[in-house]
């Protein structure tokens, strides 16, 4: 029962599909969500989409900007602050429809949108309920587990040379975002990032692309979505952390929980950064669903 929706965000068309709350006969509360690191739509959040709505909540999913079906130059490059300000402009879009609760809408992310969706939730007041999946919490600090620490001079260099080469009116440098070789250069090096995206890629999402601009990867080191998190009460969240996340890092999602303030609800998985979306997608999807109807339905 999904439509296809577009949202003009000061000029950029994020879209995406809009499913209607199941069973709903009046103003139905509403969940907004988008993806993580340059993954799009497809990549199981119909699914996660299809609970929330037979839940009697309308949901309003879109692909990032840059990504997938939505457009904005330059392709593949990923502006964590313009994807928080995208949340914005979709709430505003979702509270403007004549079926949905402006005043009981939520936001739902995963992995670099779990950070963003910290970010709104302690920003935007109109966000009355929060769901973080197996969230970014500190860029600069995962970057330095990601990259090798005799690299990251080079990496720098790297980062100058292409703003250098942007200024000048160049092509931004590209990289892989995965890469079977775990020694090869890639935004995500690790091998469960190369299985997933790459199965789920072929599975279900055809026009998924392995790359991103080089500037995507300075830019996920100067985020730091984790300082916001003590700002989001009293707006309810729910963290979602994965106990064997090496991506994300499960101790640095552990430790901002610590610092959130009340109310708030942990769900802690058995699997790594990616089981959310299949092994443990029923304990995630369920978790999310009944705090959403918890705080959005009451």
């Amino acid at each position: 029962m999904r439509h296809d929706i577009e949202i003009n965000a000061e000029g950029t068309i994020l879209r995406g599909w809009l499913y209607p709350a199941a069973g709903a006969n009046d103003r139905a509360p509403a969940i907004v969500m988008a993806h993580g690191f340059s993954a799009v739509k497809e990549m199981y959040l119909d699914r996660f989409a299809e609970t929330f709505a037979a839940a009697g909540l309308a949901v309003v999913v879109y692909d990032n900007r840059n990504l997938g079906a939505s457009g904005g130059e330059p392709r593949q490059e990923l502006d964590p602050w313009a994807q928080v300000r995208d949340y914005r402009h979709a709430i505003t879009w979702t509270g403007l429809r004549p079926e949905i609760d402006a005043a009981r809408i939520g936001i739902w992310g995963s992995s670099y949108s779990g950070g963003h969706v910290l970010a709104a939730g302690a920003i935007d007041r109109r966000v009355k309920c929060v769901v973080s999946q197996v969230p970014l919490v500190s860029g600069s600090r995962n970057l330095k587990r990601l990259i090798r620490a005799d690299m990251i001079a080079e990496v720098r260099r790297q980062f100058d040379a292409d703003r250098a080469e942007r200024f000048r009116g160049g092509q931004p440098a590209m990289m892989p975002v995965v890469a079977e070789n775990p020694f090869d250069p890639a935004a995500l090096p690790t091998a469960d990032s190369w299985e997933w995206f790459t199965s789920t890629a072929k599975l279900r999402a055809p026009a998924w692309r392995n790359e991103v601009t080089l500037r995507t990867v300075e830019m996920l080191g100067e985020y730091e979505p984790g300082d916001y998190i003590t700002r989001i009460s009293p707006t309810p969240l729910l963290l979602i952390i994965a106990a064997n996340d090496h991506l994300a890092v499960a101790d640095e999602a552990f430790a901002a929980y610590n610092r959130a303030l009340e109310p708030k609800s942990l769900l802690v998985l058995p699997g790594g950064h990616f089981d959310a979306y299949v092994n443990d997608f029923e304990r995630a999807s369920g978790a999310a669903r009944d705090w959403f109807v918890r705080h959005l339905k009451a």
